[in-house]
């Protein structure tokens, strides 16, 4: 077994539940409840998406090169893509400004082929900048990131490194230290391990981090037919597509499911109560969270899946655990 192998599940064998106390973990879910009704409220009319599955898998594979624990490949995807966001929305600013000015219109080929050249610097250094963020574990230092690019034809000094990173920075207004799936999952498990579920935690964890990267990777397919499946029709309009866009940034509800979806391939006869638990704790539709493990069990084993409930609900909202978190802030 080569050593990044051996480092990555080594990292998960230390993993420990059941070590802090419960009014630290009421308090951490709260937080993350209220992080995580910002983001569903901030993702509407977001415009496009980059979690695409080269992509992804690019990070990962870097990632996993570079020896770095998972949660920083999440942490990374979900960088970059706030950056790539931001500079889409900044295009289409400026171009429905030159039209209201009656401006000369920007040579767009030219800006996009500009972005194009510069993508995957841009992806190494958001690698680069989540590394730094779990500095207690490893951090890239920029030798190895421009022997990288090197390795791939892509020629930078140390001073285009620092700016590329500097531009990832400013643009994001130095607010990278981002919530990921993971945390949702590792925290709603913890709190699943005090309820005494009957499948162990550290038994879920390794499976859900296998489905957590199995969604990034197939992001749009599962997130596709969990739209398809909450409207009741197979060709979703446009509106009910840009609509969808805070369920997709939803990460507690994307924890459930996850969660759900584990519990069943654990052991299907517990997944019902694991389900029942995750209601309990987040509030999330049972409807909600059924369709969604369904979505994401359906894209990884196929058709030995839990039985369909009723259809989600058009909006799959985490409703009372957004209003406890509303409440608190």
């Amino acid at each position: 077994m080569d050593r990044p192998v051996r480092s990555r599940l080594a990292s998960l064998s230390d993993f420990q539940f059941g070590a802090v106390a419960t009014e630290t973990i009421e308090d951490a879910l709260l937080h993350l409840a209220q992080q995580n009704e910002q983001a569903v409220q901030e993702a509407a009319g977001r415009m496009g998406s980059f979690r695409e599955t080269r992509i992804v898998e690019f990070v990962f594979l870097l990632s996993e090169q570079w020896c770095l624990e998972k949660s920083v490949s999440y942490q990374a995807v979900e960088i970059l893509e706030r950056f790539m966001v931001k500079q889409a929305e900044n295009m289409h600013r400026q171009a429905m400004v030159q039209l209201s000015e009656k401006k000369e219109p920007q040579n767009w080929k030219a800006l996009k082929e500009q972005l194009s050249s510069k993508f995957v610097l841009r992806l190494v250094s958001c690698v680069q900048l989540a590394s730094k963020l779990s500095f207690h574990y490893k951090i890239i230092s920029n030798v190895t990131v421009l022997n990288f690019l090197q390795t791939l034809g892509y020629v930078h000094s140390k001073e285009e490194l620092l700016e590329s990173e500097l531009d990832v920075l400013k643009s994001l207004n130095f607010q990278i230290n981002l919530p990921t799936p993971l945390a949702y999952v590792e925290m709603l498990l913890e709190v699943l391990g005090y309820n005494g579920c009957l499948v162990p935690a550290t038994q879920l964890h390794a499976t859900c981090l296998t489905l957590l990267d199995l969604v990034y990777l197939l992001h749009e397919p599962i997130y596709e037919s969990l739209l398809r499946a909450s409207i009741e029709n197979s060709v979703p309009s446009q509106l009910q597509g840009e609509k969808f866009v805070s369920v997709k940034e939803d990460f507690m509800l994307l924890a459930v499911g996850i969660i759900a979806a584990s519990a069943f391939i654990q052991n299907h006869q517990c997944w019902s109560q694991v389900v029942g638990h995750l209601h309990s704790i987040t509030g999330i539709a049972l409807e909600s969270i059924a369709e969604l493990s369904y979505a994401i069990l359906t894209h990884s084993v196929g058709a030995n899946t839990p039985a369909r409930q009723q259809p989600a609900p058009p909006h799959l909202e985490a409703r009372a655990l957004r209003a406890a978190a509303a409440s608190n802030t």
